[in-house]
């Protein structure tokens, strides 16, 4: 009898610990009312202002959120997507540290039962994340573009500052630029260097370039960190008249153009896609599906003297 009793306990514990393993919780993909919300450094303006507009969101949603940046390192990225796969969040709102290497990540999210929603960079593949929603960087450069070859008169010497050779978007924008600027034949590009998005590196590579050619007339620069380096670079230079066009639309950016430095800017709607984001991310998560294709793209705005005072954070007042 001892023993029977004793087999009779150990399969009822038996049968208690398989049923909680089973049992969905709180924390399972189904029940989790967590959103991670993943992007780079928030150091830069744009990725803290889409961070922020991301998590505002989802709070308005009734999700808790788990903010955190990978400072385009796609291991730390790796690491982070980690650990929400272990938190068993809901979703994953993912600014990425690179169209190759944050494939097998978001991947691995999917396998798990945790969609991933792209904002501002995509991939270099479809079927992976449940949306990539972007801004039209080809559109917006093209604004940017010929913007800056009205203002160089369609003549004289520019140079290009390229983002990070990783970003699908320092590939798109440089070739809208050079859609536009390639077709005036008294439009010549005397440098073009990368300053991986970084102001610090913008103000270095453009202290060397313009040993050169203190000739130039024109500066254009995928995003604005690196516009605003060149802009610091060219006046401690003595060149602070020469035209230097970004794209973004940050804050910093709108500054400068109302002090008559910058001469124009594009603004990629940070809130909206951060937004967008979210909003199908929960429609996900309620209803199994997000309601629009995996590939989006939103337009963006150019920015000048003219219009500057109607934009705010990344966004149309």
């Amino acid at each position: 009898m001892r023993t029977l009793r004793l087999h009779r306990t150990f399969a009822a514990i038996a049968l208690a610990l398989v049923s909680a393993s089973c049992a969905p919780g709180p924390g399972t993909p189904a029940g989790s009312r967590t959103i991670a919300i993943i992007t780079p450094s928030h150091d830069n303006p744009f990725f803290k202002a889409e961070a922020d507009a991301a998590a505002a969101r989802a709070k308005e949603l009734g999700y808790e959120v788990l903010v955190n940046a990978h400072d385009d390192d796609a291991l730390k990225q790796d690491q982070l997507v980690d650990v929400a796969i272990a938190r068993r969040v809901a979703a994953i709102v993912l600014d990425n540290a690179g169209a190759d290497a944050s494939v097998a990540a978001i991947r691995k999210a999917r396998d798990a039962g945790i969609p991933s929603f792209l904002i501002d960079r995509e991939i270099n593949v479809t079927g992976v994340a449940a949306a990539q929603i972007v801004a039209n960087n080809f559109q917006g450069a093209t604004l940017g573009a010929e913007e800056f070859v009205r203002l160089m008169g369609e003549r004289g010497d520019y140079i290009e500052l390229v983002g990070r050779e990783s970003d699908t978007n320092a590939g798109i924008r440089s070739q809208g630029f050079h859609d536009v600027i390639d077709r005036y034949p008294d439009m010549r590009m005397v440098g073009r260097q990368s300053a991986n998005w970084s102001q610090t590196e913008a103000f270095q590579k453009m202290e060397t370039l313009i040993q050169a050619n203190r000739g130039i007339k024109g500066v254009i620069a995928g995003n604005d960190t690196m516009a605003l380096g060149a802009m610091a670079a060219l006046k401690a230079a003595g060149l602070g008249r020469v035209i230097v066009v970004g794209f973004d639309g940050s804050p910093d950016a709108l500054d400068s153009i109302r002090a008559g430095e910058m001469k124009a800017t594009v603004l990629q709607p940070a809130a909206a896609l951060a937004h967008a984001a979210v909003d199908q991310a929960h429609q996900f998560i309620t209803t199994g599906s997000a309601g629009q294709p995996e590939k989006q793209s939103i337009d963006c705005e150019l920015v000048v003297p003219a219009n500057v005072d109607h934009f705010g954070i990344f966004a149309r007042k």
